[in-house]
């Protein structure tokens, strides 16, 4: 078994992910995982970044596949026996092509549920002082969401995980239904997604601030920037700067915790107006 410290990069073969791995294995002093859904294009993204000069390690990982999570789980168990940094990054922007409802099961499934699948596996293994980082959105303020009603369920200080899920099962029943701006969810499936995982964060930070004992465990949710990748391609920063508010998080502040942090890495209030 390793002794090394380990960081994880969920969903980082191309992208914010890609430049937050490299970030990463140019400060961080310790073993660093690349992970990708495809092995084929996870190596080819493993290769780019030995070619220069840099060593990530690589494993297949789904978050929506929960035999997937759980292999990934148990390889870091018995390889590395705990997990210093994890960066949820994982993520999708549906086409809006498609049929609403089709986008919001996607968005949801993968963004909120599917991130929290990996947290339920991946927590357990956290070392003590270890850091989380929950890739989030400006599309994940609390502002996103209409209904005035909906914004205080959802930034309850006794909100748990279990009512947070049935409210994002909520919000796609309403899709499904036709009813979800008379619902008042607002039209954008991939802004309720990230206001979910934003508000997921939050509650995370409350558990681990309870647990007893207590490992001192910070998560915090970020916003990128509007970079431009294959999930935004008018987005106007490049993938190095979109890194930099999730490196300043896992690296940097360590007293931060359940907090926004902007892509200048300026904290915001998640449920203040939204900031320019």
């Amino acid at each position: 078994m390793s002794l090394k410290k380990l960081a994880i990069v969920t969903g980082s073969n191309k992208g914010i992910g890609f430049a937050i791995v490299k970030g990463l294995c140019e400060r961080f002093q310790g073993d660093v995982y690349l992970t990708a859904r495809n092995v084929t294009k996870g190596q080819e993204a493993v290769d780019k970044l030995k070619a220069l000069g840099y060593n990530p390690l690589f494993h297949q990982l789904d978050i929506t596949d929960e035999t997937s999570i759980n292999k990934f789980r148990d390889h870091i168990k018995n390889r590395h026996g705990g997990i210093d940094i994890l960066i949820n990054n994982a993520g999708v922007s549906t086409t809006t092509s498609l049929p609403i409802n089709e986008v919001a099961v996607q968005d949801v499934g993968v963004n909120y549920f599917g991130t929290l699948k990996v947290c339920e596996a991946l927590f357990p293994l956290l070392k003590q002082n270890a850091r989380v980082v929950n890739v989030s959105s400006s599309a994940g303020h609390l502002d996103r969401v209409p209904s005035a009603d909906l914004s205080t369920k959802l930034k309850n200080p006794n909100l748990t995980i279990e009512n947070l899920s049935l409210l994002m099962k909520n919000y796609v029943k309403s899709v499904k239904e036709g009813k979800h701006i008379e619902n008042g969810w607002g039209t954008s499936a991939y802004s309720i997604s990230k206001v979910g995982l934003s508000a997921l964060t939050i509650v995370q930070q409350r558990i681990f601030d309870q647990e007893l004992p207590n490992r001192n465990i910070a998560i915090n949710h970020v916003h990128p920037g509007w970079v431009n990748t294959d999930m935004n391609k008018t987005g106007k920063s490049t993938i190095d700067e979109g890194a930099r508010s999730s490196l300043f998080a896992a690296l940097d502040d360590t007293a931060l915790k359940g907090k926004y942090i902007w892509w200048d890495c300026r904290v915001v209030e998640w449920d203040r107006p939204l900031p320019q």
